[in-house]
């Protein structure tokens, strides 16, 4: 009966020895992390309680004597170490002054020095921490943002500029404004004198700048165009985003109450809302549209459905209408008919 005992236990004996093969050693210092098989500590000739200033002092004297460029053969101070050698002891250092010199990063390697048993704890904090960024994120986040709003108030302008400078050519508009600034009494010209009489070009630049004005305050430009608002930029938009979503949930909880609930009848700013939904149109393409149209929107009821329905079909019609009796479609179908990529022809041999 003993026999089965004793190869009992040699059985259990080479079971334990089998399974430390694939057990990783429990020792605190693992390969390819930090320092490696050597102390970051002992690699500066420092201790554990050693401070800052006392690893910063002990790493600028081992970075001179193994730095690459200060390394001499026959260095007395450097006895048996080759070039090769020297520089790798050059990066060890370097590591470990960079592991030592962070207070955060030796305090992770102070914990795995003391709790060596934690093995694979080890590797997700040391990886952690070289591969997390080295700018907060919160940071680049409101740099992109700024820049973005930088450049939508730039161009914005650049628009509004380009449309002033159009409609300053119209002549429509240029009359009109001419008409206004004669009423004002800016262009009426005084005789001018002596040091003060300016060139025929300085007068008709202050014309020019004048009517321009005249336009950029009578004339109320909207959709791509508008005059720029610094509200309307992205930072301004996230800024204000939690006042914009509370006017929302106030706005449609009184929607739902008056024509819900209450059943008021829709006034003309709710009927032409309901129209740009059923549009798809966004807020400044419809607030460009001339006002007869939209006129026309209210007198034909289009905030019910079906006469939405009605109207969707007639311009559907008409545009097919168009298109049909454009001489460049007709071109088209020509074409298309004749050479285009549906014709299939052979080539004689």
């Amino acid at each position: 009966m003993a026999a089965p005992a004793v190869h009992g236990r040699y059985f259990t004996l080479c079971i334990i020895l089998l399974c430390g093969f694939y057990i990783p050693c429990v020792s605190a210092l693992i390969e390819g992390l930090y320092c490696g098989t050597e102390i970051c500590y002992d690699v500066l000739s420092v201790g554990r309680q050693s401070t800052k200033s006392e690893i910063a002092r002990a790493y600028r004297q081992l970075a001179r004597k193994y730095h690459p460029d200060r390394f001499r053969v026959g260095d007395p101070s450097l006895a048996g170490e080759t070039r090769e050698s020297a520089h790798q002891k050059f990066l060890l250092i370097a590591t470990a002054y960079e592991t030592l010199k962070d207070e955060e990063s030796r305090k992770d390697y102070d914990y795995m020095l003391d709790h060596p048993e934690e093995y694979y704890s080890h590797y997700y904090a040391y990886y952690k921490r070289r591969l997390a960024p080295k700018v907060d994120v919160r940071i680049v986040i409101l740099v992109t943002v700024c820049a973005i709003s930088v450049f939508q108030f730039y161009s914005w302008h650049s628009s509004y500029n380009e449309a002033i400078n159009y409609l300053a050519t119209v002549p429509k508009y240029r009359i009109q404004a001419t008409e206004l600034a004669k009423q004002q009494g800016l262009l009426n010209r005084t005789k001018e004198k002596g040091k003060n009489r300016r060139s025929k070009e300085e007068i008709r630049e202050q014309e020019e700048e004048i009517i321009r004005d005249i336009i950029k305050n009578k004339i109320d430009i909207k959709g791509g165009y508008q005059k720029p608002n610094i509200s309307d930029i992205l930072l301004c938009k996230i800024i204000l985003f939690p006042y914009h979503l509370c006017l929302y949930v106030i706005w449609y909880c009184s929607w739902i109450y008056k024509f819900t609930i209450c059943r008021e009848e829709y006034g003309d700013e709710e009927k032409l809302y309901i129209i740009r939904k059923y549009m798809k149109m966004p807020l400044s393409q419809f607030d460009s549209l001339d006002d007869g149209l939209k006129n026309t929107f209210l007198q034909r009821q289009l905030w019910i459905k079906e006469n939405y329905e009605v109207y969707k079909e007639e311009q559907e019609e008409e545009m097919k209408m168009k298109m049909a009796l454009d001489p460049r479609m007709k071109r088209y179908r020509r074409w298309m008919k004749n050479e285009g990529p549906g014709r299939l022809t052979f080539i004689d041999d």
